[in-house]
């Protein structure tokens, strides 16, 4: 990679390079916090459950809850990659496609911890 790569190469300066990772900070952040916000207040929906109903919730929310935070910090994860990618035109697919990925993997962890959890 050189410093005074021609204009329009894969290895030339993206001073663009920042729209995509930005666009997707400012969609997943609240995101996943609403999404945390919602999975962490989820408990509060068997609290008037009886003893085989809270069982039940319990032992789903025990599956459901590792996988859903891992899910948010997979999407952290991505959001920090798109981040950290050198900001040269060869990149700028994969930076995108990164940004698009994080905000869609706290959807999907929201759905699939609302799948798994046994609510009554």
């Amino acid at each position: 990679m050189t410093e005074n790569a021609a204009p329009g190469t894969p290895d030339s300066h993206d001073e663009w390079a920042f729209v995509a990772p930005l666009l997707s900070t400012l969609l997943t952040v609240p995101m996943g916090l609403l999404a945390f916000f919602y999975a962490g207040m989820s408990p509060m929906g068997c609290d008037s459950c009886d003893e085989q109903e809270a069982s039940a919730f319990d032992a789903s929310f025990e599956i459901a809850w590792p996988l859903f935070l891992g899910g948010l910090v997979l999407a952290f994860v991505l959001l920090a990659a798109c981040w950290v990618l050198p900001w040269r035109r060869g990149n700028a697919v994969r930076r995108a496609l990164l940004a698009l990925a994080a905000p869609g993997t706290v959807v999907l962890s929201t759905l699939f911890f609302s799948a798994l959890l046994d609510l009554p």
